[in-house]
């Protein structure tokens, strides 16, 4: 763990806050209400508690933070203002309707057309499509707070190197990677990811025991402050895989070199997608069955799309993953191997470093 945890930089909430009054230019509105809590971050630096609200307000007269109970330390808001989130420490759970009334009591005129990020409550013409877009490329703060992420799932593989074999429960595997992960990212986790099972392809844990000769496929997405990391290794209970697994191993791990090779800026996501699905299907037919991959950010799955149902194209500055795998009975259930990487200006950076044999 660094001895200083990485944290928006709030010159860069800035300058984002300029590229959001591009977007208001183009939609002609004059003003931005943003409550959702991860737009609020991304633009101010400003992460409230889960269970409070926070909302901002974006013209070209800067930044107005409403924040809960108290200002924060640290924002990069122009003008801040606070209002009671909680009554002698009760939670309120009309926080919305408030945060709202305080907004609209600090500002100082009303806007002619104003935008949300599909706010409840607010009437305006809904920018969140545009947001995301904008949220698609990171800046150098972002990357960071990923790779931070990234760091809490070597910490979990490494763990789960040392502890997994015949008999360990779904559940001891879970708790035992969730403390690894928090001692390595150096607080509590704000995210966690979905796969936890034994012969499976994946799902919450269970209060079950792994088998010999079964494959245990463990999906990882903690988040560090709002910001997810999500990667994924499988590993034979008995640390002696058969030669089918590392003959589907090899097809899968074959795939993710096409990936770091092939990926650059203007590249067909859905291409892509074809292109590993037919690798897959020389080494077992029909047994690739989900997504090639996704971008990660401040939501698990983000732009760009590795899938056919969308038609992205890959950008400058994007965070991704690929995630092939095979699934079926005799590989006891599958085996699914997920990296992450960074869309540079000619090709890829490999965020992920843990080893993936089985």
């Amino acid at each position: 763990m660094p001895d200083e945890l990485p944290q928006l930089d709030l010159d860069l909430c800035r300058e984002r806050q300029q590229r959001l009054l591009g977007v208001l230019e183009s939609a002609k509105a004059e003003r931005a209400i943003l409550t959702r809590p991860e737009q609020v971050h991304y633009f101010t630096g400003y992460r409230p508690h889960h269970l409070m609200t926070a909302t901002a307000c974006i013209d070209a007269d800067g930044c107005l933070l409403v924040a809960p109970n108290e200002e924060p330390t640290r924002h990069a808001a122009t003008r801040m203002v606070t209002f009671e989130a909680q009554w002698l420490c009760t939670l309120r759970q009309d926080q919305e309707l408030a945060a709202a009334k305080a907004l609209k009591d600090a500002l100082p005129k009303p806007a002619a057309r104003m935008a949300t990020d599909g706010a409840a409550g607010w009437e305006g013409v809904d920018i969140e499509p545009e947001i995301l877009q904008l949220r698609r490329r990171k800046d150098a703060d972002e990357v960071a707070m990923i790779r931070h992420a990234i760091g809490g799932t070597e910490a979990m593989y490494a763990r789960a190197r040392e502890i997994i074999e015949p008999g360990i429960t779904e559940l001891r595997v879970f708790n035992e990677l969730q403390s690894a992960a928090v001692d390595a990212i150096g607080e509590m986790l704000t995210g966690t990811g979905n796969d936890y099972q034994c012969n499976s392809p994946g799902g919450t844990p269970r209060d079950r025991a792994a088998g010999d000769g079964e494959l245990y496929v463990l999906d990882l997405g903690p988040a560090y402050r709002g910001y997810y990391a999500d990667n994924c290794r499988t590993f034979a209970v008995n640390r002696q895989p058969t030669d089918e697994q590392l003959r589907a191993h090899k097809a899968i791990v074959s795939v993710l070199d096409h990936v770091a090779a092939t990926v650059k800026p203007g590249v067909s996501c859905a291409a892509l997608f074809a292109e590993a699905k037919a690798m897959l299907d020389d080494c077992e037919p029909d047994s690739f069955h989900h997504h090639l991959g996704h971008g990660i950010g401040l939501f698990p799955h983000e732009a760009p799309h590795l899938n056919p149902n969308w038609d992205d194209t890959f950008q400058e500055g994007e965070v991704f993953t690929a995630e092939p795998g095979l699934y079926n009975k005799t590989l006891r259930a599958g085996i699914r191997i997920e990296e992450n990487y960074l869309v540079t200006a000619d090709g890829v950076e490999q965020l992920t470093r843990f080893p993936t044999a089985l």
